[in-house]
């Protein structure tokens, strides 16, 4: 029986792709490195340090990856500022897990200073959730699924009694590896990209009856 909702950030709740891909190649510019936005697809879902290191490695370039992911991060904050928008449905599938007492956790590959810019720029509050799990607090990133069995035990129950809301192909393999259910957005991939998960749907504010109530 479902008890809580386990949700990822980017392109779930928020389409920030596009700005942190132009905060990356803006990045990349400054280093003398002309990139472009397909190189960073295959990393979506990741987490920056793979979405930008894998990169770098593609133009078999070094980094220091700590200090360009950082810049990134203070790139990406000035160019979103009142740009991001959340998603549709976000605000309404929130509210309607809540309504039927769901316990909500998110878990963003990110680090924290990129979901707390996310989250202030779309009008959720951090205590919109039971518990927030970032890319800082797990080794091994999506689609390993230590972050859902992470964010599954600090809201106190099992990944099995959990539906996980991605749009990553590498998300959708981190929460089926964690055990939970999957419910894809087809927001950065398409649905055949995507069929491993359980159920898919357009946006949040299509999610199937059956995703919620099982």
């Amino acid at each position: 029986m479902i008890k809580g909702v386990l949700f990822d950030m980017d392109g779930v709740l928020v389409d920030s792709e596009p700005f942190i891909c132009k905060a990356a190649m803006m990045m990349f510019e400054e280093i003398g490195i002309t990139v472009q936005p397909e190189d960073f697809h295959p990393f979506v879902g990741m987490g920056e340090i793979r979405y930008i290191g894998g990169v770098a490695e593609k133009h078999g370039i070094k980094v220091d990856i700590e200090k360009v992911k950082a810049r990134t991060y203070e790139i990406y904050e000035i160019i979103v500022r009142g740009k991001l928008s959340p998603l549709p449905g976000t605000h309404e599938f929130i509210a309607e897990c809540k309504k039927r007492g769901f316990r909500l956790a998110l878990a963003t590959s990110a680090d924290r200073i990129k979901m707390e810019v996310n989250l202030r720029e779309i009008g959720l509050s951090s205590g919109t959730f039971d518990f927030i799990v970032t890319g800082l607090d797990v080794i091994n990133k999506k689609p390993f699924p230590d972050i859902y069995l992470k964010a599954a035990q600090e809201i106190g129950l099992e990944a099995q009694e959990c539906l996980v809301v991605e749009d990553a192909v590498s998300g959708i393999k981190a929460g089926k590896a964690a055990g939970c259910r999957c419910l894809a957005v087809t927001s950065s991939f398409d649905a055949g990209q995507l069929s491993e998960a359980d159920w898919i749907c357009g946006s949040l504010l299509d999610v199937p009856e059956k995703a919620i109530n099982w």
